[in-house]
Order: C-alpha cells, then sequence, then structure tokens
C-alpha cells in the first residue's frame, strides 16, 4: 500500500511554514519562510503586501521538494491555516487591489451603526453604546469603504489569508467557514454568513457577493491548478481541503476536541480555548469561534500581545542574554530560561497585569507591574511577566469553566514559548492542572493536517485522526507547594489588580490621550 503525505500551511504573521506530515502525524519535513510582521506608513497603521504570503508557499514548497522528493509526490492533499483578521482586497482576477490590513492593525473606522438618533439613546440605557461602536471602529471593511471608495468598488472579494492562498492555489474564491474570524457580517452561532437585516450585517456592512463561498472544514475547496503547480512544485489536481483559523487548528493539532480540556496558546497573542458542541460566550458580546472540528465551536479568550511580551522583555532587558545566545548558536529564550531557574515562585512578591492593550471586559486597561522592592532584579522582571501570563489565562479558562458549566481536567501547551520546560511548569502550577506538550510543536501545522487527512479519505473522522496523530511528549504535573503560593496571588492580588487601578488608568488616558479612542 503507499504511503500518502499531507502538505499543511501555516501562513503566520511573522512567517509561513510549509509541513510534510506523514499519515501518523510524523512530521517529515517543514520550511519556514520567514518576513517582517508588518510595515506602517502612518502611526497605529499595521499593513503587509499579500503577494509575500503566495511567494512564501512558493518558495517553501519548492524547498521541501528538494529535501524530500519522494514525500512530496506522495501528497494527497494541501491544507491551509493562517492568521486571524488580516484581511485582502482582491479583483476578479485575484489580483491584490491594496496592501492587507493585518489584525494588528489600530486605525479606526466611523461608526455605522447605532451611533445617533433613538437606536443610540436605546443602547445607552441599555449599557451596550460604547462596546457597539468600538467594535465597529475595529472594522477594517468600514475604514476602506470610508476613505477608499474607490478600492472598495473595484473589490471582487474581500479575502482571509487563507482564502487569498486557496484561490492561488485552485482558482476558487472559496474558504473554510472555520477561518471567518475577524470584523465581518458572519453568524458565528450558524457558522453562515449572516442575512441581510441581522446585527453583524449592520455592523460590518460588507456586500454578500463580495465575501468567498464558505466551505465546511474538511470539505472540498478544490485542486491544485496547472499553473499553481508549475509554481509551487505541486502536482496538478491535488485536493485543497478547507481548514480553519490558526488558533483553532493548534487546538485540534493539541489533541482537544471536547471541554475537558483546554488549549492553550503561547504565541504572539496568547490565547485558553477549548472545543465544544455548544454555543456559548465566554466574554458578553464575544462569540466563540467556529472550530475546524465541524459542527462544534472554540470558546476562546484572548491575552493581545500575549507571549509578544518575551519580545519585548528581550529588545528592552536582555541585550546581555541575547548576545550570550548568539554566541552560543542557541534561541535567546533558553538563555532566559536561567531567569526562571535562578528565581523562585511568586517573584518576590512582583505581579504583572498583562493587559498590553484594551478589551471588552477592561476597555480602560494599561499593563501594571506592582511590589518592587530593592530585592528585585531583572530575573525577577522576567518571571514576574511569565507569571502574568499564566494569572491571565487561568482567568481565561475560569470563564470558559463558567459559561460552559464544565470542570477542565488536562491543558495542552503549544506555541513558541511552550518549548520552554520551566514555562510550561509555570504554567502546570498556576493552573494546577496536567500540562500535556505533543511531539511536535508545529501544532496548527498538525491540525490542518489532520483536518486534510480526514477530508481525502485517510481517516473516518477527526477522533480517529487525532486517536492516531497527536502524540504526547511531556506531561508537566504541579507541585503542590506552588499551587498553594499562586493560588493564594491569584485570589488575593491578581483578581483585584484591574478593579483597583481601572480609576488610574481612565485618568491616565485623560490627562496624556493614551491610548487615542
Amino acid at each position: 500500500m503507499e504511503t500518502k503525505t499531507i502538505l499543511a500551511i501555516d501562513s503566520g504573521t511573522q512567517s509561513l511554514r510549509a509541513l510534510l506530515f506523514a499519515e501518523d502525524g510524523t512530521l517529515l519535513a517543514r520550511d519556514q519562510q520567514s518576513y517582517s510582521p508588518y510595515y506602517s506608513s502612518q502611526p497605529g497603521w499595521a499593513e503587509q503586501d499579500p503577494d509575500i504570503y503566495w511567494n512564501s508557499l512558493k518558495a517553501a514548497c519548492n524547498a521541501l521538494k528538494k529535501k524530500q522528493p519522494q514525500a512530496f509526490a506522495a501528497i494527497a492533499g494541501v491544507g491551509v491555516a493562517s492568521q486571524r483578521a488580516s484581511m485582502i482586497n482582491v479583483d476578479k482576477e485575484g489580483r491584490v487591489l491594496r496592501p492587507a490590513i493585518i489584525w494588528l492593525d489600530q486605525r479606526a473606522a466611523r461608526p455605522i451603526f447605532g451611533a445617533k438618533g433613538v437606536l443610540n439613546f436605546g443602547l445607552k440605557l441599555a449599557g451596550l453604546e460604547k462596546k457597539l461602536l468600538d467594535i465597529q471602529a475595529q472594522g477594517k471593511g468600514n475604514w476602506i469603504i470610508q476613505n477608499q471608495p474607490e478600492i472598495w468598488e473595484k473589490t471582487h472579494k474581500y479575502l482571509q489569508v487563507s482564502g487569498f492562498l486557496n484561490h492561488r492555489l485552485t482558482g476558487v474564491f472559496a474558504d473554510s467557514a472555520a477561518s471567518q474570524i475577524g470584523h465581518l457580517p458572519f453568524d458565528y452561532k450558524r457558522q453562515k454568513w449572516a442575512v441581510k437585516w441581522s446585527l453583524p450585517n449592520r455592523l460590518f456592512p460588507v456586500e454578500l457577493e463580495k465575501l468567498p463561498t464558505l466551505i465546511a472544514p474538511g470539505q472540498l475547496i478544490g485542486q491544485v491548478t496547472a499553473a499553481a503547480g508549475e509554481l509551487t512544485g505541486l502536482r496538478p489536481g491535488i485536493p485543497v481541503i478547507a481548514c480553519g483559523s490558526d488558533k483553532g487548528c493548534e487546538t485540534l493539532g493539541a489533541g482537544v476536541t471536547n471541554q475537558k480540556m483546554v488549549s492553550l496558546s503561547f504565541g504572539t497573542t496568547a490565547t485558553v480555548q477549548t472545543t465544544s458542541q455548544k454555543y456559548f460566550e465566554a466574554i458578553r458580546f464575544m462569540p466563540p469561534y467556529p472550530s475546524p472540528v465541524p459542527g462544534c465551536y472554540n470558546p476562546e479568550v484572548e491575552i493581545f500581545r500575549g507571549f509578544w511580551m518575551i519580545s519585548w522583555f528581550k529588545q528592552e532587558f536582555a541585550h546581555k542574554e541575547v548576545e550570550e545566545a548568539q554566541k552560543l548558536g542557541i534561541d535567546a529564550e533558553e538563555v532566559l530560561n536561567k531567569c526562571l531557574e535562578r528565581t523562585s515562585p511568586g517573584a518576590m512578591g512582583l505581579v504583572v497585569q498583562p493587559y498590553w492593550g484594551p478589551g471588552l471586559e477592561h476597555p480602560d486597561a494599561k499593563g501594571a507591574m506592582i511590589g518592587f522592592g530593592d530585592v528585585h532584579t531583572k530575573d525577577h522582571v522576567y518571571r514576574a511577566v511569565i507569571e502574568g501570563l499564566g494569572f491571565a489565562l487561568y482567568e481565561g479558562m475560569e470563564k470558559i469553566e463558567k459559561k460552559g458549566g464544565v470542570c477542565v481536567e488536562k491543558a495542552a501547551v503549544s506555541g513558541g514559548a511552550s518549548q520552554s520546560d520551566e514555562i510550561c511548569k509555570i504554567t502546570a502550577d498556576i493552573f494546577n492542572l496536567p500540562m500535556v506538550k505533543g511531539q511536535t510543536h508545529e501544532t496548527t501545522g498538525l491540525g490542518a493536517a489532520i483536518i486534510t487527512a480526514v477530508g481525502v479519505g485517510l481517516y473516518p473522522g477527526i477522533d480517529e485522526a487525532v486517536a492516531q496523530m497527536v502524540r504526547v511528549k511531556t506531561v508537566f504535573e504541579p507541585d503542590p507547594q506552588n499551587v498553594l503560593l499562586y493560588r493564594q496571588l491569584y485570589k488575593k492580588v491578581y483578581q483585584g489588580m484591574y478593579k483597583a487601578l481601572a480609576p488610574l488608568y481612565a485618568q491616565i488616558q485623560e490627562i496624556t490621550g493614551y491610548p487615542k479612542r
């Protein structure tokens, strides 16, 4: 029997990875094409040339073909996962009309719905005015409609990065329903485009004809065209299967298929997410995202710019550690692990609240670090940052448990920072749960490979594919003594920080004008 392989494309903010998996989930080969996350022509803007994603996909596929020609020739299916809420305008031929506005962009559109009149008065009475106006302001499609109407007029399709790459591969304007995460007229409960007079359509009035055809995850989008095959080295006719967003695929690749587990993503944006057959909002007005597991949802709590804080710490405080890592030929994070080894749990009372940006529940949020004393060193600051992220993720899990009516029994860790055993141990102690880490840290790619394997018939269903393709490498068990200390810090200090500091955050914004409202 001929051995089949699966090609997963993981198109992220800072790089694109092409990953070749065996049927049993073994990672056979990978190629990573790095690029700057964005460029900014004006303060707060974050844009990217969409062709950088396609050019990176082409280069990565051709590199894999050279590395593993036999395995590359045996590809049975292709699946694309990509960053969320990064949108691309294209014409009828799929040509790019303007730079992609990516998820980090902070420009604001003018409110379209509920900004004045009787409706505005009603929203004020219900306490919803600010939330609905802020949500609309984040709609980058709204901004283009208002500020670049000539671009919007020419726009044939308004696509996620995954939809853009799917079209380049197949010639079909279609994308997975599980990839539609962002400021779009999407009905999250029904996992379809919203009907004309619904609230999502009022908030984000993108015309239905400008949106791609939605395909259920695991179903066929199209086949690799001859033109795409010539550019990528892929065999024309290979099926391209609908997958999902990077975080959704990461959750699946971590083996989280029900609410007894949560997936912790230690990435640029840190998230705690689970898979549920039931629709529920962990945070009010924040719908659960469509899951790559058909018919399911991914309730999520997000820590904006979560483990980006490690990059911030390296840039601002860890020049010595970065230089040492370069001399040793290792990642700087490996050297920074020594900061955690040299300090004890609780960071000698230094506590971080990692709200590097406002959210629906914390509209005036800023980051905070309290408890400084003359004993504290750079090592303590680093540990406090890691512990603060752990507290924020644990708070998110509590919301998921409460709203979902479940008790989580285990957590899976993935993302760049999960490669640090020290960070995983700290998180296990904060959560008081076993933390499992998979055999590969390419969890998003593995999730896309699982869906694709089911889509091309290598497995009868998701559960069977997960059982065969997801393997645990390490389990981090909580230390009871550390659990007790962290639980007290969380309940008696961390949970009270935002409430105590929120009035001061509001005053800071009023006085300095930062962040801009």
